[in-house]
């Protein structure tokens, strides 16, 4: 058993050692290279996917293989075909962290607000902006969420118990709560929200979601959230519309890169707050990500089916049921 990333929470552990499986651990962001030979030494059967890209060459470096979980819901990091394609399910924790990310979201949505950054960095350098700052109210704050998720739905909650009213965009989500507004023209909402939120996974259809012509779109005074994944947003694009002041600022927990470099011309920016994609990373979420993908693995290296609603990988699905 295998995690890419240096620790694992030590209930999950436990539950993997109880399974007769012994645990292995990759440095932090190691590798596909990396991975691959730690794999391939040995001889892995389960795989838990904290940070690092699982491309081809990891799924296919150990024939044992025959299930991986992931720590958290986001698998853009994982080749979902080439695992389908060797029969090996990818599993996400859903909903295990949902809400460690949904109050990072709003944290970073309340500093922006509040102009934290701005008045830390000002009374530091020896002023004292009190005589003219005036603040914005979060009571009445419109706030646009895009993806309606487990994660959006938490995030909905903390900023309707704020005041905020909220709407979102989201295609797939079914019913919506009665005090939160369904959005059909994403256009539409970012012109009208004061903060523009990110919940959806990244996909084809989502890379460069929010582009220059949707940052365009916005708001001067409005801020864009991301504690999702960083390609949603095209990188050299907000960073123009910073430049410009055609947004009033942004809340980044995700990056193109990770870790991005230290020159990113982002850090140029007073008016960003930026955190090290540590949105889920409070211990509720660490110690029931863990466990959930611990007990993925056990269930399915005893010979049960994975949990269909878990799975990530849609092609594992249909050569499942061809199977039959």
């Amino acid at each position: 058993m295998l995690v890419t990333g240096p620790t694992l929470a030590g209930d999950a552990v436990a539950t993997l050692e109880a399974h007769g499986l012994k645990t292995f651990y990759c440095g932090a962001y190691a590798s596909a290279p990396d991975i691959a030979r730690r794999a391939s030494d040995l001889q892995i059967e389960g795989l838990i996917v904290r940070q690092g890209q699982v491309d081809e060459s990891v799924i296919a470096a150990s024939p044992h293989l025959r299930v991986i979980a992931k720590h958290g819901t986001g698998v853009d990091n994982i080749d979902l075909d080439a695992a389908a394609r060797r029969g090996i399910p990818v599993l996400r924790a859903l909903g295990a962290n949902a809400r460690s990310v949904a109050e990072h979201t709003i944290a970073l949505a309340l500093a922006l607000l509040k102009d934290l950054g701005r008045l830390d960095r000002a009374v530091k350098g020896g002023e004292w902006p009190k005589a003219g700052y005036v603040g914005r109210d979060l009571a009445g704050a419109r706030l646009g969420l895009i993806g309606f998720g487990a994660i959006g739905r938490e995030v909905a909650t903390l900023a309707r118990a704020l005041g905020m009213t909220v709407s979102v965009f989201d295609p797939y989500a079914a019913k919506l709560p009665p005090d939160v507004v369904r959005e059909t023209d994403l256009d539409a909402m970012l012109a009208t929200a004061d903060i523009v939120s990110l919940h959806c996974p990244l996909t084809t259809e989502t890379r460069h979601l929010i582009n220059a012509e949707r940052l365009g779109r916005m708001q001067p005074g409005a801020f864009l959230v991301n504690t999702a994944r960083g390609d949603i947003v095209d990188e050299a694009a907000l960073i123009e519309a910073l430049r410009n002041g055609t947004i009033a600022g942004a809340g980044l927990d995700s990056f193109a890169a990770e870790p991005p470099a230290k020159d990113n011309p982002l850090w140029s920016f007073p008016n960003i707050i930026v955190t090290p994609h540590t949105g889920g990373a409070a211990k509720s979420a660490m110690r029931a990500m863990a466990e959930t993908a611990a007990r993925h693995i056990v269930h399915v290296l005893a010979g049960s089916e994975p949990d269909r609603q878990s799975v990530a990988n849609p092609a594992f699905l249909t050569a499942a049921s061809a199977d039959r």
